[in-house]
């Protein structure tokens, strides 16, 4: 294992260079897809959500930053109506909050009660989905499975904030087929809302956490394929209950830090 790449300084706003949607492209192509939770009607709003919800996924778009309709406009080169039909899709999926008369904020990192509180329904939810991927899922599913793997093995070995929000992306690709192919509609949208991929990877950037989570990965997708119902659930619950163990421990950083500013 290489030595973990500790985070990069963030670009203020949210302007993306070409090579940065090109990244985040290959991490968010399957998202969505399919998907009809919060969908908004329109290819060019589709994109443009694409490309916001990737500059959050990077932190090009920092926590409690304000975003506005007409900047976004001129800075992505669209006109305002897919900008506003990609806000309101967003402020319904509690990505952005409304600002009256002042446009669209964005919200700060979630607090620790509520990671706590996503935790404990993906623990409820996400072994069951992958017990019953491993009855259901067809050849195909399983397959595709295994090619999300390869290009989020590629995207591993990115560099830089565009590349961690593109495996950030491409990890809840990743948990909405297994979510998908447990034929199970109710769990799968529930999983949508909670958006956690979104304000996890928005944690913060750690490589380490990107090289863990492949091999966790990796044994839910063998017990999927050997058709092993406990053992899928088994490795999702140990994955989830892993993930959760990383990202405390920055709550604790966060927590240790402010004792001794406050010591200061």
């Amino acid at each position: 294992m290489t030595d973990v790449n500790r985070s990069q300084r963030r670009k203020k706003g949210p302007h993306v260079t070409m090579d940065d949607e090109t990244m985040i492209a290959r991490g968010r192509k399957a998202v969505t897809g399919g998907m009809s939770v919060g969908r908004s009607g329109g290819r060019l709003a589709d994109e443009v959500y694409d490309t916001l919800l990737g500059q959050l996924m990077s932190l090009r778009i920092e926590p409690g930053s304000r975003v506005t309709i007409d900047v976004l406009a001129r800075e992505l080169g669209v006109s305002q109506t897919p900008i506003r039909d990609a806000l309101n899709r967003m402020e319904a999926e509690g990505l952005v909050v409304r600002v009256p008369h002042a446009g669209y904020r964005i919200p700060p990192q979630i607090t620790r009660h509520r990671f706590e509180d996503m935790l404990e329904v993906r623990l409820l939810l996400e072994p069951a989905a992958a017990r019953r991927s491993a009855e259901r899922a067809s050849v195909e599913q399983v397959a595709g499975l295994r090619r999300m793997l390869e290009e989020m093995a590629e995207l591993e070995g990115g560099q830089g904030s565009a590349a961690y929000g593109a495996f950030g992306l491409r990890d809840a690709a990743f948990h909405d087929l297994v979510a998908l192919s447990a034929e199970n509609q109710v769990i799968r949208a529930a999983l949508a809302r909670l958006h956690s991929h979104v304000h996890l990877f928005r944690l913060h950037h750690d490589a380490q956490v990107t090289h863990l989570a492949m091999a966790e990965h990796e044994d839910v997708v063998a017990a999927i394929a050997a058709r092993d119902p406990d053992a899928a659930a088994y490795a999702m619950r140990r994955h989830i209950l892993r993930s959760g163990e990383r990202f405390r421990r920055l709550f604790d950083e966060v927590k240790d830090a402010e004792s001794i500013a406050v010591e200061a």
